[in-house]
């Protein structure tokens, strides 16, 4: 695929007076446009693709659907449907209330066009000056470096909460089909190790701390992941 696509996009007259019309407060999408413009422009991405071939759509509205999306969690199937069909996106991504807009493949296949050019910050670098020409976030020095870092630690931190539930998910079933055995190995250190529930899930009320029952186990964090992995190299 190739760029050829313009600068920028300017919101047709007949898609601004429908959502207009439709949305007199606006949305969020509408308002966002409003605020900022259109955030992305299309020469921003030309190193991505090449100068022939079939042309593509326009990254600059593809890079602003990518965030739309995940500011409201919706997948590459819905979020397509959301550019075919919601008048406050068309609004946004100025396009024509005619626009049939594109098959879902597509945002994947963009995703994969910036990792391959090494442009995974591209986006959101973009936003981050544009935030702070608009007096939205201030600089002090240490902005970009630690939103950085706390964007690469969520995936990790998932990734460890997945661990700890599957293991407590298999002792959760030993609990129920041999209790005798898996109490016969639970050493001493369980009760301090799973007295408090994960950081990120919040007690429930009635459940008790100390060693856990037969019929149940409490939500494992980090700290009591080895002691779970040790008793499952017993079976």
């Amino acid at each position: 695929m190739s760029l050829r696509a313009p600068l920028f996009c300017i919101i047709p007259e007949q898609t601004e007076q429908v959502a207009r019309a439709a949305f007199p407060k606006g949305t969020p999408s509408m308002r966002m446009r409003d605020a900022l413009g259109p955030i992305f422009t299309n020469p921003d991405f030309t190193h991505l693709f090449p100068k022939d071939g079939q042309p593509a759509y326009a990254p600059a509205q593809l890079a602003l659907i990518t965030i739309m999306q995940f500011a409201e969690g919706l997948s590459d199937a819905q979020t397509a449907d959301s550019v075919r069909g919601r008048i406050d996106w068309k609004y946004a991504l100025a396009l024509e209330l005619t626009d049939s807009g594109f098959d879902s493949s597509v945002l994947r296949e963009f995703r994969t066009r910036l990792i391959a050019g090494n442009a995974e910050l591209l986006l959101f670098e973009t936003m981050l000056t544009l935030f702070r020409e608009q007096g939205y976030v201030k600089p002090r020095g240490r902005q970009r470096t630690d939103s950085t870092h706390i964007l690469a630690a969520i995936p990790v931190r998932n990734r460890l909460e997945n661990v700890g539930e599957s293991l407590r998910h298999a002792l959760n079933v030993l609990a129920t089909t041999a209790p005798d055995w898996l109490m016969a190995w639970v050493p001493a250190a369980w009760s301090s190790a799973t007295a408090a529930p994960s950081r990120r899930t919040a007690s429930r009320k009635g459940r008790s701390s100390g060693m856990p029952s037969r019929r149940r186990l409490v939500r494992m964090d980090e700290h009591s992941c080895p002691i779970s992995i040790a008793i499952l190299h017993r079976l």
